[in-house]
């Protein structure tokens, strides 16, 4: 009898009682544990302090302004050399479309002949090659005959008088001829006009 007791007593001192207690007990330390945890994580990672935000986002500007302002820099230099070479070197398919025009002057020159009819027909054709080199690139002679006058193209040197109504206002005489270049005016035409 004694070693039943011994059994129960153990059963009751080691066992079953002791374990549903623990059991209770066991649950609440370690839900009180994990809140200190939590609690001790929080105070750990201090929240992000706004000066330090803020310095932050004016670094990452600053450097965006410092990065843009070379980069306009660069583009500066850049269109100022293509520009400067354009100065330079624009002039040269104008100068590559005339030099035909010279090579024919040049035989013209060498050429011995005495005969005027000749001669003043190879100019002639020398002439109408360098009207259609300068068409080539864009220039045009600007038209005067029996045209109103208009100052966007015409430039008034003399005015005539008793020229009779029909021609009051109207381009009389062209004294010098004027030429657009892209329809744009590079020389205006010189002209007189009816009174």
């Amino acid at each position: 009898m004694t070693d039943s007791k011994d059994k129960s007593r153990k059963i009751n001192v080691d066992g079953e009682e002791a374990t549903p207690k623990a059991a209770e007990n066991k649950p609440e330390t370690e839900a009180a544990a994990s809140e200190e945890n939590t609690d001790a994580k929080t105070e750990e990672t201090p929240e992000a302090d706004p000066l330090e935000e803020a310095q932050k986002q004016i670094e990452e500007l600053k450097d965006k302004y410092l990065r843009t302002v070379a980069e306009f820099d660069n583009y500066k230099k850049r269109t100022l050399k293509e520009k400067t070479e354009l100065i330079l070197n624009g002039g040269a398919k104008t100068v590559a479309a005339i030099l035909p025009v010279l090579d024919d002057f040049e035989r013209a020159i060498a050429d011995k002949s005495d005969d005027p009819k000749a001669i003043k027909e190879g100019i002639q054709n020398i002439f109408n090659k360098f009207v259609k080199s300068l068409e080539s690139l864009g220039v045009k002679q600007i038209e005067t005959k029996d045209k109103d006058f208009d100052t966007d193209y015409h430039e008034a040197v003399a005015m005539v008088p008793g020229m009779g109504d029909d021609k009051k206002g109207k381009v009389v005489d062209c004294l010098q001829t004027g030429y657009t270049m892209n329809d744009k005016v590079i020389r205006h035409a010189k002209v007189a006009v009816g009174q």
